[in-house]
């Protein structure tokens, strides 16, 4: 039985499941042609897409349903080559995302296909997240700091300290053994979701702090 994402959409509060995931063809096809010539990722097929890309990338709203309304600030730490950026971006037109690597060829992709899609609710950084962090224009400025298989927690919370603004907060997407092992490091004002399986891909929970 093949993966039903404009379902799995709909259960994670888009407003026009079947709009998104003609979107998501959209960019999987973009994400195809580009890695024939730049190797951005492993993954292109549509049913690995659906499943390791884009419904992976929007497991937070089934966590955090206030991310899938208003107008968030969200960062999304070593976007790498956009997820789970252009997924939330294509899902959630309010949100306002920023996607910050420091590989240049990945940001690109990023930036053609935000443009390709009309994402306006995407803006692109080239940076390391340790130095993006003692620039005032990114001190409390993030609702929320999330990131998606690039660093442990504690090392990536480090990094962006200043990132989130009075309220916000990070969410990070981690495995149930990923988790386990951070939490001891990262303290008492850290928790973790119960977690989610999707079919395929393994258990999912996502790490995150008290909001500030």
């Amino acid at each position: 039985m093949s993966f039903d994402l404009q379902l799995f959409a709909a259960e994670c509060h888009v407003a026009d499941p079947e709009v998104f995931c003609r979107r998501c063809e959209e960019l999987r096809l973009l994400l195809e042609e580009t890695n024939k010539h730049v190797n951005l990722t492993r993954i292109t097929g549509k049913e690995e897409f659906d499943l390791k890309h884009a419904a992976d990338s929007l497991v937070i709203a089934r966590f955090f349903p206030e991310v899938t309304s208003g107008s968030h600030r969200i960062a999304d730490l070593g976007c790498g080559a956009g997820f789970p950026s252009l997924i939330l971006a294509l899902a959630y037109p309010e949100l306002q995302i920023t996607a910050i690597d420091s590989t240049q060829k990945k940001l690109r992709f990023v930036e053609s296909a935000a443009q390709t899609l009309g994402l306006n609710n995407l803006r692109t950084v080239h940076g390391r997240i340790e130095e993006l962090n003692r620039q005032q224009e990114f001190r409390r400025r993030f609702d929320i700091v999330t990131a998606r298989a690039v660093a442990e927690s504690p090392k990536l919370a480090k990094a962006a300290s200043g990132f989130p603004c009075k309220g916000g907060r990070f969410i990070f997407y981690k495995t149930p053994g990923q988790a386990s092992e951070e939490l001891p490091v990262l303290g008492k004002e850290w928790q973790m979701t119960p977690e989610f399986e999707l079919p395929g891909c393994g258990a999912r929970v996502m790490v995150f702090s008290e909001k500030f």
